[in-house]
């Protein structure tokens, strides 16, 4: 009995230390020019068919798409599914949109994913100001 529990403690010290020093989710790495170039590339060959080369929304494809693609077009405020949120977009690009014809990109590595994310908020305006009274 003395020897599972000195197992079972030992275990648990094991765990505790794999735990704490496996590395964290840093986050959405540092945008770069490299990274902003692989997004472009990455954009120009498996998204503009649908969201159009200027990110209208009116890439070929896209024109008989219903619903219509995105449009990066606009603020990134007013996105319908990530509402200014970098990492709601990721997260569109990763896991799709049920029920349209955004599909998932999770096959893309986490980097090149970041990279899209990056380049396709380029196409947004900045958030116009509030006007004045």
């Amino acid at each position: 009995m003395r020897k599972i529990l000195c197992l079972m403690i030992a275990v648990s010290l094991l765990l505790f230390f794999l735990g704490t020093a496996l590395p964290k989710d840093a986050g959405p790495p540092k945008k770069t020019p490299d990274l902003l170039n692989q997004g472009k590339k990455l954009y120009e060959t498996s998204c503009a068919l649908c969201h159009g080369a200027k990110g209208d929304g009116k890439g070929p494809a896209g024109l008989a798409l219903k619903p219509p693609p995105r449009t990066f077009n606009l603020p990134l405020s007013q996105w319908t599914y990530s509402k200014g949120d970098l990492k709601k977009v990721f997260e569109v690009i990763t896991k799709g949109i049920p029920n349209t014809a955004m599909v998932k990109w999770d096959h893309l590595s986490e980097q090149e994913r970041w990279a899209l994310v990056y380049y396709v908020v380029e196409f947004a305006p900045p958030q116009a100001p509030p006007k004045k009274k």
